[in-house]
């Protein structure tokens, strides 16, 4: 019986980057915008403050656009501080790449197995599902899933006893299965 379990967020992830006031390696994000006009052209910023000093810093989202190229409702999300629209764009590759930003997820995720009733069984197909583009090594899911250590994980796939088709000591964040036999 094939079992499904999800990687969530539970909030939205800090930002790396060097802080120019104080030195500091992480920011986490207000939840607001910044939008500027420039006649028919806007410019569009994300705001962050700083951990360490409470800087504010400005991550652009859209340089010198024009307004009718802007998806319906955008606009109003960008004025309504959208929780919602901060998630999606902090996520966005090309937002991360301009702004030469990375996500820190430590802490801001969890592993929703549906239960406990896996945790007794002596072979188990799980699929595991992410909600959002969340970084985790599998090793790491699937002994916070059974409860074990990430050494006796390593230790099973060793053996031949969990399968995967994917690399379970690499970092991923797309969708895989895997098989387990103790």
């Amino acid at each position: 019986m094939l079992t499904t379990w999800v990687v969530m967020p539970t909030c939205l992830p800090a930002v790396r980057r060097r802080c120019h006031v104080c030195g500091a390696g992480r920011f986490r994000a207000s939840g607001k915008f910044r939008v500027n006009a420039h006649h028919k052209l806007l410019d569009i910023w994300l705001l962050a403050l700083c951990t360490a000093c409470g800087e504010t810093a400005k991550f652009s989202v859209r340089e010198r656009v024009p307004v009718r190229s802007l998806r319906p409702g955008f606009l109003d999300r960008l004025h309504d501080n959208d929780l919602g629209l901060t998630a999606e764009l902090l996520q966005d590759p090309a937002v991360l790449r301009h702004n030469r930003i990375a996500l820190d997820w430590d802490g801001a995720w969890r592993l929703d197995t549906g239960g406990t009733e896996h945790l007794g069984q002596e072979a188990a197909d799980v699929s595991v599902r992410f909600a959002a583009r969340i970084p985790v090594r599998p090793v790491r899911l699937v002994a916070d899933g059974f409860g074990l250590s990430r050494g006796e994980v390593e230790r099973l796939a060793a053996e031949g006893k969990l399968v995967s088709a994917v690399r379970l000591d690499s970092r991923l964040s797309g969708d895989f299965t895997f098989a387990l036999k103790r």
